[in-house]
């Protein structure tokens, strides 16, 4: 526990960060370190699931203003059992008689403050729902506009086949902690000059658990859960755009005394595409034509998300100009229609010239006229307005 680091220096963030701050350098820390990018690399591994944790907690409202009041005990009713209560020693010396520290914090939490009030008394055999599992997940650009499945492989948290969850071995079940008499909690009374204080800790002999295994399950060595490896098929629905994220229900680590799985929540990384940029559902792409093309028109290939198509560029069309193809950009995730592609063209001027092009080209300028430069005509009429005085 010593060497648990601050949640906001694991993520590199200032204690008053936003919501979109936090997200921002999750993100970040996550590609950072995330294990397909580093394979072998057993500090980045550790790196990534403590990138992990810092997020999980500070992304939560009521997480991260526990941990912001109480540390890592405001989050983890088990960080640092067994040290006592000493350290409230005299503290509250303003109340006389027996004071409970559980009615305190029950009341600034609302009874949900783990290590204290309303969660001392909650039933450590209830139902518990499993933790979420995090993984992300990369695609490419075309991937992501149409869709497809990937496989991906996770380690998750399961009940124990053996013992069902118990921890206990087969034939034995676990019995009432005599100490706690099943609550998992223990009351610890100090006096002081001020008066008795009364706090609850978690039972060390149970371990906040409520119950004891005597015989504990050879498969999962008494602690009811087993690290499993799974690997699993996911489908990316066309549309979907970077760092998004899906949620496969009951697919995270199991739940506890008979709760529900947690869930798997996928973390899309789009890579970047050389031709195509997006723009929620639209596509944009730049593509270069030729001067002669550019002043008489010509029918151009254009590639789309679909495929190559013919666009009719007009006569005199200039360097710049963009033109719209509807329905032709990113499909709606879960509804019908998409977004349009918009095409820039760059109208680009050749180099290296031969003598007889040179020669071509300059007999041609020498038959236009102004008229055929409308930039150029109001350019200079601006130009000789500004001087006419």
């Amino acid at each position: 526990m010593a060497d648990k680091r601050d949640y906001y220096e694991v993520l590199g963030i200032a204690k008053g960060a936003s919501d979109d701050e936090i997200k921002s350098a999750y993100r970040k820390k996550a590609k950072k370190y995330h294990p397909d990018l580093n394979p072998g690399d057993k500090e980045a591994e550790e790196k990534f699931k403590e990138v992990n944790e810092a997020y999980e907690i500070l992304s939560d409202k009521e997480k991260r203003a526990r941990y912001d009041q109480f540390g890592f005990a405001g989050v983890d009713p088990n960080y640092g059992a067994g040290q006592g209560a000493g350290g409230f020693g005299g503290g509250f010396g303003g109340f006389g008689g027996s004071v409970d520290l559980g009615d305190i914090f029950g009341d600034l939490f609302g009874g949900g403050f783990g290590g204290f009030g309303g969660g001392s008394r909650a039933n450590p055999n209830a139902p518990r729902k499993g933790n979420n599992v995090r993984v992300s997940v990369g695609i490419s650009f075309m991937e992501a506009v149409h869709g497809c499945k990937k496989t991906i492989t996770i380690n998750r948290q399961d009940t124990c086949p053996e013992c069902g969850g118990s921890g206990a071995a087969r034939g034995t079940t676990p019995e009432t902690c005599p100490d706690c008499r099943g609550t998992g909690r223990v009351t610890i009374q100090q006096r002081t000059p001020f008066g008795v204080i009364q706090s609850q800790q978690p039972c060390s002999r149970c371990g906040g658990k409520g119950k004891i295994v005597k015989t504990p399950c050879n498969h999962c060595r008494g602690t009811g859960r087993v690290n499993t490896k799974k690997t699993l098929e996911v489908n990316i629905p066309a549309g979907i755009d970077d760092d998004q994220q899906l949620a496969l229900r009951g697919m995270g680590d199991g739940g506890v005394n008979g709760g529900p799985n947690g869930d798997l929540i996928v973390i899309v990384t789009v890579r970047p595409d050389p031709m195509f940029q997006r723009d929620g559902y639209d596509v944009y792409i730049t593509v270069p034509i030729t001067f002669s093309q550019a002043v008489m028109g010509a029918e151009v290939v254009v590639p789309t998300v679909d495929g190559k198509v013919q666009y009719p560029v007009p006569e005199g069309t200039q360097s710049g100009t963009t033109f719209r193809l509807r329905g032709k950009g990113v499909p709606y995730v879960g509804g019908k229609g998409r977004g349009d592609q918009y095409v820039k063209v760059n109208v680009e001027i050749p180099k290296k010239l031969t003598r007889a092009q040179r020669d071509a080209l300059k007999a041609f300028e020498d038959t236009l006229k102004d008229d055929n430069y409308e930039q150029r005509k109001g350019f200079f009429k601006k130009l000789k307005d500004m001087f006419k005085d």
